[in-house]
């Protein structure tokens, strides 16, 4: 016994000895790696309120920004927020797949979108943040591929939230109307993001909020329905073992839209936010610790509420809500296509004009 657990030590050790040398072999990989900039030395679009250092140098090669993953500049954390998330959750998708029949069971496909849209906007919110500052027009593509995600994992929501968390009542005034509207206003949310993004500079700051908070409010307000409800009545078992992470996915949601539309942290704290701190690192983790509760109720409520929603969801139901999720990532593509005509157009024109 002795003799095993000193193996695992050295075995440990030489890890750890290993990890140590990651920093001085990507300093080796790449030994001119710029520092970071001032905000005054990228291009408006960049720059964030309240956050004056710690911006990455436009216009470097690809493979730096890749390996600014490991750099420290002010979208470090806000990287691997979401990339822990989205590694936390394909070990959730894979130990969900050792109890969920997602081939077979239909009943089981809300659940899978779920994860799926949540994988999907981990993976985009990664991507914008880690290679959005190569240039402007990157910088376009990213986030709005990054509103993609944001859209599809509103519609995923919606989806497990209407199959599973309904009740019967509700659902007999909500039956039909439900997942049209849920999908249009994700199509609404990603269309009114990408704008907001676009007329960053143009308008006042409390204007953009307007146009870029409210259509998600507003599709959040009419996906959550179900789950409030069900929350608000008597009628629910006091034991029933979804309710709580119902209720930490909602808390947890509402603390991460506080901290997205007001920066009262680096606006209490000018200067001092540049690298760690800032409001959107506070509102990653609350909205990855949102997707987490969220899967686990929608889990529960699939394995615990079988007895409603086989009665509720017709045969073939199910199917509809897949080809609706195609449906809606196929409309949120498109708009992003035609934003990002509108971009360069406007891009064009600024470097014409020079």
């Amino acid at each position: 016994m002795a003799t095993i657990a000193m193996e695992r030590l050295g075995r440990l050790f030489i890890s750890l000895q290993q990890i140590r040398q990651v920093p001085r072999m990507l300093t080796e990989a790449a030994p001119s790696m710029p520092g970071t900039v001032r905000d005054a030395d990228v291009p408006e679009s960049f720059r964030e309120r309240y956050i004056c250092m710690g911006y990455r140098p436009t216009d470097q090669n690809w493979r730096y920004y890749f390996l600014s993953l490991f750099q420290r500049h002010n979208e470090t954390i806000n990287i691997w927020t979401h990339l822990l998330a989205f590694l936390i959750l394909l070990v959730k998708l894979c130990q969900l797949t050792e109890n969920v029949d997602f081939v077979n069971d239909h009943h089981s496909w809300p659940l899978l979108i779920l994860v799926l849209s949540s994988l999907t906007y981990s993976a985009f919110s990664v991507a914008a943040h880690l290679l959005g500052g190569k240039c402007e027009l990157s910088h376009y593509t990213f986030y709005f591929l990054d509103y993609v995600g944001v859209a599809q994992y509103q519609y995923g929501s919606a989806v497990v939230h209407f199959y599973y968390a309904v009740d019967e009542g509700f659902h007999k005034h909500i039956h039909g109307v439900f997942m049209p509207v849920a999908a249009t206003l994700s199509c609404l949310s990603c269309l009114g993001c990408c704008y907001g993004k676009v007329q960053n500079h143009n308008f006042s700051v409390w204007v953009r909020k307007v146009g870029h908070v409210i259509p998600s409010a507003v599709a959040y307000a009419w996906d959550i329905s179900p789950v409030v409800r069900r929350l608000l009545s008597s009628s629910e078992a006091s034991d029933d073992p979804a309710l709580i992470f119902h209720f930490g996915q909602v808390a947890f949601f509402l603390s991460c839209a506080f901290f997205f539309a007001f920066p009262i942290v680096e606006r209490c704290c000018p200067g001092r936010c540049n690298f760690i701190g800032q409001s959107h690192q506070i509102f990653h983790v609350f909205l990855s610790f949102c997707t987490l509760c969220q899967i686990q109720a929608s889990y529960l409520d699939y394995v615990g509420r079988r007895w409603l929603y086989s009665s509720l969801h017709g045969t073939g139901e199910a199917g509809l809500f897949v080809r609706l999720y195609v449906f809606t990532l196929i409309a949120c593509v498109l708009i992003i296509t035609l934003m990002l005509r509108k971009v360069k157009q406007v891009l064009d024109l600024k470097s014409k004009s020079k």
